[in-house]
């Protein structure tokens, strides 16, 4: 794993010089009302998307938050959980959970609802959870596990599994890479700490997810994030990056395999007054309804002449059908 040695030698870099932009120079911070985000917390916003999804966040959620960064994601997650302790940070790189802290002090004196103690910081690694089985709510990671191999990915993802409690979800942002990308690329292990080159591809991502034994995963966005190009990566042609945020939800998986929304709504087009297809799906005339691939591919196996399945938006947020 010396890999990720050079990976916390990096982030040790990045937390005493931040580096601006150094993940999406495009990415901004959530804007919620009466939040104020310190101009240091900003320039240390090393994520390719966001994990903030308020409908995820009612009923004031423990939040197990992996990789700390600046900590602007956990403020963020603090808003909604306004009491000491609501957001749990895990942050292996020393200089980086001090740069955290130090981050945190600033914001509670721009945000008169903040108190630092809402946010506690603990070492610990993806590996190695600091908290017990089923103890949180929400588990979330911004353009962290993307770094991991495959193997350590899997483990990481067993452990969000073990310390969520049951109907818990896992928040993620990570880079998905077009198509596989090169092992002379994976193997640069810088490249792969700045989330340059350990990218997997979408499917091998959600097939992890449902390995790791999440029943429902939500796709909420995805969008170009970075370009590899052929002549400073030594490619025969340029590989496109892609952020995806998701949400997986740890439920049971179904008989007939795990639920994945990705935006494809099914729309009847017969002339009956609805379409039943005997599984708890009904359609109403010219009416979409949200539904997951897996349900999608059923109902146009069974009557492709009068439904319409609708592409993947790679975007969903809840009022579907499984």
């Amino acid at each position: 794993m010396a890999y990720l040695e050079t990976t916390a030698q990096f982030y040790t870099e990045v937390a005493e010089t931040p580096q601006v932009g150094l993940c999406c120079v495009q990415s901004s911070p959530l804007q919620l009302p009466g939040l104020k985000i310190p101009t240091p917390m900003q320039e240390m916003n090393y994520g390719c998307g966001t994990t903030v999804h308020p409908t995820e966040l009612a009923n004031d959620p423990t939040i197990l938050y992996v990789g700390v960064g600046g900590g602007l994601e956990a403020l963020q997650f603090a808003y909604f959980s306004r009491r000491p302790g609501s957001v749990i940070a895990i942050e292996p790189v020393a200089a980086m959970r001090s740069a955290a802290m130090r981050n945190l002090q600033l914001a509670a004196a721009e945000n008169p609802w903040f108190e630092p103690n809402f946010v506690e910081i603990r070492p610990g690694d993806a590996f190695n959870l600091p908290v017990a089985d089923a103890s949180v709510d929400v588990v979330a990671q911004n353009c962290l596990f993307n770094i991991f191999k495959p193997a350590d990915l899997q483990r990481a993802l067993q452990e969000a599994f073990r310390v969520l409690k049951p109907n818990g979800r896992l928040l993620m942002s990570d880079p998905i890479a077009t198509r596989p990308i090169p092992v002379h690329l994976q193997d640069d292990e810088r490249l792969r700490a700045m989330c340059l080159s350990g990218a997997m591809t979408y499917d091998d991502y959600i097939a992890h997810l449902v390995q790791a034994g999440f029943g429902q995963v939500e796709i909420r966005a995805r969008r170009p994030y970075r370009i590899l190009n052929r002549q400073n990566y030594n490619l025969a042609d340029h590989l496109l990056l892609e952020s995806l945020d998701s949400v997986a939800f740890k439920v049971p998986i179904p008989e007939d395999g795990a639920c994945v929304f990705t935006g494809k709504t099914a729309i009847y087009t017969g002339v009956g007054a609805f379409f039943d297809d005997q599984a708890g799906h009904i359609l109403q005339p010219g009416v979409p309804m949200a539904v997951c691939d897996k349900t999608a591919a059923k109902l146009a196996a069974l009557n492709s002449e009068e439904i319409l399945i609708t592409d993947s938006t790679w975007h969903y947020n809840g009022g579907g059908c499984c």
